[in-house]
């Protein structure tokens, strides 16, 4: 039994307004990754039907600039699950609103875990892909688990490395 991914498809749209842009008058990056952690804990929320933790943002690749007066559209869906895990894929894009131009702004792949009210983790159902899209990103999601491992590994050996120092 399972899930398919449009039961977990979650879409957000916002106007970009000066209070959310920098000095060029584009949307703070920041501010897109704290967009980007709530479409995708909600989509994540909506595949298990329980609480979630975020486990990692594998990445954030800004590839086009948000403008001030744009519209920006987040589409956020559970794309693999593990025993407890779930990756969850995010589409940015921007809208001109005076031209309608479109863009790709931005992707990111989440990993969030299940958890019960005692934050321990709980099993989450299978997804089911069924466009070639929700295919395609179900095939690749092994491979990027995969480099999810090593970079946590890395991460851990890091912290090891640079153990916190009191403060002189």
């Amino acid at each position: 039994m399972g899930k398919t991914m449009k039961e977990s498809r979650t879409i957000q749209t916002s106007h970009v307004l000066p209070p959310d842009t920098n000095h060029h008058g584009t949307l703070f990056g920041g501010q897109l990754m704290a967009y980007i952690d709530n479409v995708a804990s909600i989509a994540a929320t909506k595949h298990s039907r329980s609480l979630v933790v975020t486990a990692s943002t594998d990445s954030v690749d800004f590839l086009k600039p948000i403008r001030v007066g744009d519209a920006v559209t987040l589409e956020s869906f559970v794309s693999y699950t593990g025993t407890s895990s779930m990756e969850v894929f995010v589409r940015v894009t921007t809208e001109n609103l005076l031209s309608g131009e479109q863009s790709v702004a931005a992707i990111s792949f989440l990993t969030f875990v299940a958890i019960d009210n005692n934050g321990k983790p709980i099993p989450v159902q299978d997804v089911i892909p069924e466009t070639e899209e929700e295919k395609w990103l179900n095939e690749t999601a092994e491979n990027r688990a995969e480099h999810r491992k090593a970079r946590k590994k890395h991460s851990q050996e890091l912290a090891q490395f640079f153990t916190p120092k009191p403060i002189e």
